[in-house]
């Protein structure tokens, strides 16, 4: 079952020093900044841009670590795990990984996808009666919050439905909220499960897991894994499929420009698609075939990829 999650698109630009801007070939200088296609799209006969920062599943680069990735969580749907856990780090594609699941859910499933939740006795529970489109009385006690979600897990299960719940940015939750939610596998009917957790989150989320306070919720992990970054075969390759998908030849950028990319970005793919956006808009201003190595340097010697800063903090912790 098909499902389509709303997402707003944006654009931000670095200012670019010693760059020989070239606005003039949109159509009208002022009107330049209107759209994305007074960019570098028309120059390098893009349909899209290849590179932005929001989760797409229509660029999504099946790398060996993702395959595998999206393989546990499909196993963990199918095999009726009571908890999936997927993390990795910031901006390695979990969300990706999530959507293309979401867009694969078979009819028999109901799912309720929670992010950012907030959390303190009962708030949990009505995140989760929101998420499956439950109607919340006001005023309701803790008690009448969780008769009503059980009656709902009886009569899906009755239908011949099975509940997936999938939470988001799952490191925010506390000890307390993760122990919670642990306690909602135990509703089931007979050796049947009725509600099955899916935890998706940063490394923080695997440690909360692995932690001895937590040994009941750990036993009950049936499935989970890690995104790695990508290494360097996978960053070159991850590139160029997204700017085939966008209507490119693949060959945009050179080898050694993959490389340099790969160092500044150590396989982040967030990092990559924030790196590469800056790439093309600088090759572009500088009327280059392609992306090589010194539009790569020009981009590192100006300061514009601001999301590096995050790795330089993370050498010196």
């Amino acid at each position: 079952m098909s499902k389509e999650i709303p997402v707003v698109q944006g654009m931000s630009l670095g200012n670019l020093r010693g760059a020989n801007t070239r606005f003039d070939k949109a159509e009208g200088n002022r009107g330049a900044m209107a759209s994305s296609d007074g960019f570098y799209l028309d120059y390098f006969g893009l349909d899209r841009r290849p590179f932005t920062l929001l989760p797409d599943p229509g660029f999504m680069y099946w790398s060996p670590l993702h395959k595998r990735g999206y393989s546990v969580l499909q196993f963990g749907i199918l095999s009726c795990a009571p908890i999936t856990v997927l993390t990795g780090e910031i901006g390695a594609g979990k969300t990706t990984l999530v959507q293309q699941l979401l867009s694969e859910m078979e009819q028999e499933i109901t799912v309720g996808l929670i992010s950012n939740a907030q959390e303190g006795r009962g708030e949990l529970l009505q995140w989760v009666l929101h998420a499956l489109g439950l109607r919340i009385e006001k005023d309701a006690s803790y008690v009448q919050l969780f008769r009503a979600l059980q009656d709902f897990l009886v009569s899906e299960y009755a239908a011949g439905r099975r509940v997936v719940l999938i939470f988001d940015e799952a490191q925010n939750l506390t000890v307390e909220g993760l122990e919670e939610i642990r306690m909602l596998t135990n509703i089931n009917a007979n050796t049947d499960e009725l509600i099955q957790l899916v935890l998706v989150g940063q490394p923080e989320l695997r440690d909360m897991v692995l932690d001895p306070k937590m040994r009941q919720l750990t036993q009950r992990v049936a499935a989970s894994f890690h995104l790695e970054r990508m290494d360097e075969a996978s960053v070159e390759a991850y590139i160029r499929h997204r700017m085939k998908t966008a209507g490119g030849s693949g060959g945009e950028f050179t080898e050694e420009a993959c490389k340099l990319i790969f160092q500044q970005t150590r396989g982040v793919p967030r990092l990559v698609n924030q790196f590469c956006d800056f790439a093309l808009l600088y090759a572009w201003t500088n009327e280059a075939d392609k992306v090589d190595e010194d539009v790569v340097s020009q981009v590192i010697d100006d300061g514009v990829f601001f999301g590096g800063n995050s790795l330089e903090r993370e050498l010196t912790a």
